[in-house]
């Protein structure tokens, strides 16, 4: 458990000679003219999951009729006071996506003002899991893709803490998902190697096994996460943002989705033995909950090896014993849960040598998230870049727009022999590339903090242009380098 697991995911072969450059994407994330392929477009079979496209070479490529189209989530936020029904705002925006016949790449999809109904009642669509089937920034075409929309309404009530009966804290946080609280969290964190995808992916086909009644002791699953690694790589906010986009996705089958964070340090008694009772008492809640079957719930325990310590230790003498009976709880807990459909449980752990075996062997997945690469570190810097832009705290002070390019796209181009436009147009994303190497060493936490740090060492800060701003993070970094524990 203490090495880095592998993670990989399939995607179709690159389709770069299958058709031409698409430039007339803009950054609303679709393309207004899409270009008609020389050929047809057949990914590699053997490497998908899913369907691919085929179609006739006897028919012209613009308007063939696929047999299979790739399937791509197309996410519609509705505004907090519409009052329009799902099931409406859905065929509205599929008849609005077949008429407009647009390409999809990742991104929002800019609602026309003469579509009254759409300005009225959603807040936002936006275009998601195309990085799935596409390589190099291409775009799928309209006649590849079969839109599958999904809305919903964030949730404004924030977490819920009841006080216990002795007026101690309550053993766990609840929110209402999808909340406001988490909306953009899951597109904010950055990883390499199909970490999200292979997440979301294991989430549908335990709730499809679970939904289709397999049989659990021909085919074992648990629908439990242990995401482990050192501090500071965003597993929390990873199970958090997970819950979140799953409680979207399944909106159609599940109407109610619930996230229930525990509480672990309000789990322990000062009395012997009642740390156990503790723990059945919050699973018994927790139960209740998934009683209801229209209603998802995700069980979030953060620094699991709290509640599940190995009990090797307790035996040898270096652990209360108490803490026997808190995992042995924890686990009956657990197996009692797996009989419930509609429950995911998703833990963290920094530790996980001081895990009980016995629950490491109940995860069905367990993933380690370590320190980001140069590549993450890069589209972290990129994306706070671009905030800070967009807010105005760093000013453009050339006429031109500023063009902050993809790790994918600067790493093409600087490869490229064409060094004089590399000197002039890639001056900017040359420092963020050169900030992002500096940087090697510090936890995802740290490079979110890092960009306000810098800003801070900025001498005139009201008036900073970004050039400026990338060689004070070049020396932020450094400096917080230098300051981390040997």
């Amino acid at each position: 458990m203490s090495t880095p697991m592998e993670i990989s995911i399939s995607v179709p072969n690159s389709t770069a000679d299958a058709i031409d450059a698409v430039d007339t994407s803009n950054q609303n994330g679709v393309v207004l003219a899409p270009v008609a392929p020389h050929s047809p477009i057949i990914p590699d079979a053997a490497a998908l999951s899913s369907p691919i496209v085929s179609n006739s070479p006897a028919v012209s490529p613009s308007f063939a009729v696929a047999k299979d189209k790739f399937l791509v989530s197309v996410e519609v936020c509705l505004k907090p006071a519409s009052t329009a029904r799902i099931d409406d705002i859905r065929a509205h925006v599929e008849r609005m996506l077949e008429q407009r016949s647009l390409s999809y790449t990742n991104g929002p999809i800019e609602v026309l003002h003469d579509d009254q109904y759409l300005v009225e009642n959603v807040q936002r669509i936006c275009i998601c899991d195309t990085d799935e089937w596409v390589e190099n920034g291409e775009v799928l075409l309209f006649w590849q893709v079969q839109p599958v929309v999904h809305v919903y309404q964030l949730s404004e009530e924030g977490p819920c803490e009841e006080l216990g009966s002795d007026g101690q804290h309550s053993s766990f946080n609840e929110w209402v998902l999808p909340a406001k609280e988490f909306d953009g969290m899951w597109e904010s964190l950055i990883y390499e190697s199909g970490l999200k995808e292979r997440l979301l992916r294991y989430a549908a086909s335990a709730l499809l096994f679970s939904e289709k009644g397999v049989n659990p002791f021909l085919v074992s699953w648990n629908r439990i996460i242990l995401l482990h690694g050192p501090p500071g790589t965003g597993k929390t906010s990873l199970c958090k943002a997970l819950a979140q986009k799953l409680s979207i996705r399944f909106s159609s089958r599940y109407p109610q989705s619930q996230l229930i964070e525990v509480n672990a340090h309000s789990l322990f008694s000062k009395w012997f033995s009642e740390s156990g009772k503790l723990v059945a008492k919050l699973f018994q809640n927790i139960q209740e909950m998934v009683e209801d079957e229209n209603n998802l719930v995700f069980v979030l325990i953060d620094e699991v090896e709290s509640l599940a310590a190995a009990r090797k230790a307790a035996l040898s003498g270096s652990e209360p014993s108490d803490s026997i009976r808190v995992v042995n709880a924890l686990l009956t807990q657990l197996d009692k849960l797996k009989a419930s459909p509609n429950v995911i449980i998703m833990t963290t752990s920094n530790i996980t040598a001081a895990i009980d075996i016995a629950f490491v062997d109940r995860a069905d997945i367990k993933a380690f998230v370590g320190p980001p690469t140069l590549q993450a570190r890069y589209e972290i810097l990129r994306s706070c870049l671009q905030e800070l832009l967009r807010t105005g705290i760093l000013k453009n002070l050339q006429n031109e727009p500023l063009e902050i390019q993809t790790f994918t796209s600067l790493k093409d181009k600087l490869q490229s022999c064409q060094m004089q436009d590399v000197q002039t147009s890639l001056t900017l994303s040359r420092q963020l590339l050169e900030a992002a190497e500096a940087c090697e060493g510090l936890s995802g936490r740290s490079l979110r903090k890092l960009p306000f740090l810098a800003h801070a060492a900025v001498t005139d800060n009201f008036n900073c242009e970004p050039g400026k701003f990338l060689c004070a993070m070049v020396s932020t970094a450094n400096r917080e380098r230098s300051e981390l524990p040997v």
